[in-house]
C-alpha cells in the first residue's frame, strides 16, 4: 500500500500508525506552505499539559512551495531539547533514545523537508517502522490514498487512525492525552511501541 502524507515536525501517532501499515510513503513537498500546521510544529505532554514546539521559519512569500521553506536561526533547538528532556526526563525511555535523537537538535538544517524527513526516518525506525519513504516530484490533486490533511491543527483524526491509551508520564495530573507526537508514545513505550501502531 502506498501513501501520500505532508512533511511534518515529530508527526502525531495517528501518521506513524498510518506508516506502520504501508509499503511506501509519499511526503509531498509541492503543495503551497500555510501557517498554524504541523509542518513546523508538534505537541507533546510536560508538566504543565500540552505543549507545542514551533520551528520558526523565514516568512514565506505568498504561495511559496514547502520544499522551499527555510528554518530561521538557532536558538529553538536548544529551546526544544530543554523541552523535550522536562517533559520525558522521567520517562521510562529518553535515556535509551536521547543519543538518536540529540543530533537532530545539535545540527544545523537550512531547509525545513530536509529536517522533517531526516528525524521522520528516524523516528519511524525508533519505532519498527519498515516502510519506504520519498518525495513528490510535482503535486497531484489525484491522490488514491491521501492523508495530506492530517497536517493542519483542526483535522479531525481518522477513526482507523486513532490508537487505545498507552501509559504516559503525566497521565495521572491530566488524564490520557491523544493527539500527540508520536516522540511520546515512543518515550513512554519503548520497544512497545510499535504494538500500539499495528
Amino acid at each position: 500500500m502506498s501513501v501520500t502524507i505532508s512533511s511534518t515536525y515529530l508527526g502525531s501517532t495517528a501518521l506513524y500508525k498510518l506508516m506502520a501499515g504501508a509499503d511506501d510513503v509519499l511526503i509531498e513537498v509541492n503543495d503551497h506552505y500555510s501557517r498554524q500546521t504541523f509542518r513546523n510544529r508538534c505537541l507533546i505532554l510536560g508538566p504543565n499539559g500540552v505543549e507545542a514546539l514551533t520551528i520558526p521559519v523565514i516568512k514565506p512569500q505568498e504561495k511559496t512551495l514547502v520544499q522551499d521553506i527555510i528554518i530561521d536561526g538557532t536558538e529553538w533547538r536548544t529551546q526544544h531539547w530543554r523541552a523535550i528532556e522536562a517533559a520525558y526526563n522521567s520517562s521510562p525511555f529518553l535515556e535509551f533514545y536521547a543519543d538518536d535523537l540529540l543530533p537532530f537538535y545539535t545540527k544545523q538544517y537550512r531547509f525545513l523537508v530536509d529536517f522533517n524527513f531526516e528525524l521522520q526516518q528516524c523516528l519511524a525506525q525508533l519505532l519498527g517502522i519498515k516502510c519506504n519513504f520519498s518525495f513528490t516530484t510535482t503535486f497531484n490533486h489525484d491522490v488514491i490514498i491521501d492523508y495530506r490533511s492530517l497536517v493542519e491543527k483542526k483535522s479531525a483524526i481518522p477513526v482507523e487512525l486513532a490508537i487505545k491509551p498507552y501509559y504516559q508520564v503525566f497521565r495521572e495530573k491530566f488524564g490520557f492525552t491523544a493527539g500527540l507526537s508520536a516522540l511520546d508514545l515512543l518515550l513512554n513505550e519503548g520497544p512497545e511501541a510499535v504494538l500500539f501502531l499495528q
